[in-house]
């Protein structure tokens, strides 16, 4: 089972990104999805989340307004587009999968597979 986040990079203030995480060796289609993220120093926060079907969504406060997550399960990938980029935003953004497949899934030890991350810097 792997997932394999990318997409990051180095963006300005204000820029936009589209993260993608991809999973194989096993379909997550029916599964909560999530993305968190950690910045140098910090620890790894919730981001945000996307039940099985897609029903339910759910954002941390820091992004909430200007990010959109979303799925496609024909392809097994889900999606976090992040717009109006600040630089305490600068981390590096994980996806995971839960064994769960409805809910508000926003804890860590809810998640039981995670990606290698990928890199988001925003500066000007």
């Amino acid at each position: 089972v792997q997932l394999q986040a990318s997409g990051g990079g180095s963006v300005q203030p204000g820029g936009s990104l589209r993260l993608s995480c991809a999973a194989s060796g096993s379909s997550f289609r029916g599964n909560v999805m999530g993305w968190y993220r950690q910045a140098p120093g910090k620890e790894r926060e919730f981001v945000a989340t996307i039940s099985g079907p897609g029903g339910t969504i759910y954002y941390a406060d820091s992004v909430k307004g200007r990010s959109t997550i979303s799925r496609d399960n024909a392809k097994n990938t889900v999606y976090l587009q992040v717009n109006s980029l600040k630089p305490e935003d600068t981390a590096v953004y994980y996806c995971a999968a839960s064994r769960l497949r409805f809910g508000e899934v926003k804890f860590l030890y809810e998640y039981d597979y995670w990606g290698k991350g990928t890199l988001v810097t925003v500066s000007s």
